[in-house]
């Protein structure tokens, strides 16, 4: 699947401006911190650092370099776990903190919030509701471009299409 030119950032090239990067980072942290505590082992030092870092890139504290490790580090946590929904959390936030370097990672952090929620026995149509309550914080446009692209990405991942039942 081509990348979404309108999550590509002004600087290069793109539409995206750096305030609406920043909103994506957190909506995509909202969604991970909310589906944080259904981790079934204590929770890795590393997604703890990684949350930490998508929030400081958000504040412009950390450049895209320290959140590009940061999301690394959560992935090698996925790599570790053997719990579904431990390590779709993990995922989650990896992708979460990669919003840094690419704006559209930030609906992979929601889509494994989803899939985390999923294993965990949940209610995903729940969790897609609150993660739309906390897209309506977001600028129109934005959440326009978030829910126009959401359903084609959860789409073309086959192993995901369970998640829009």
């Amino acid at each position: 699947m081509m990348r979404d030119k309108r999550f590509v950032a002004v600087h290069r090239g793109g539409i995206l401006t750096k305030e609406h990067h920043r909103h994506l980072m957190w909506w995509a942290r909202e969604c991970c911190q909310h589906v944080l505590p259904l981790m079934k082992s204590p929770i890795d030092d590393r997604l703890i650092h990684a949350l930490q870092v998508a929030q400081n890139w958000e504040e412009g504290i950390v450049g895209t370099g320290v959140a590009m490790k940061a999301s690394l580090g959560a992935h090698a946590v996925a790599r570790e776990l053997s719990d579904p929904t431990s390590i779709a959390i993990a995922r989650a936030i990896g992708q979460t903190v990669a919003t840094a370097h690419m704006a559209d990672h930030s609906l992979g952090g929601a889509i494994y919030g989803l899939l985390a929620v999923q294993r965990a026995g949940r209610s995903v149509a729940d969790e897609r509701d609150w993660q739309g309550q906390r897209l309506q914080r977001l600028p129109p446009d934005l959440m326009e471009l978030v829910k126009s692209t959401m359903f084609q990405k959860i789409n073309s991942l086959k192993s995901f299409a369970t998640l829009l039942d």
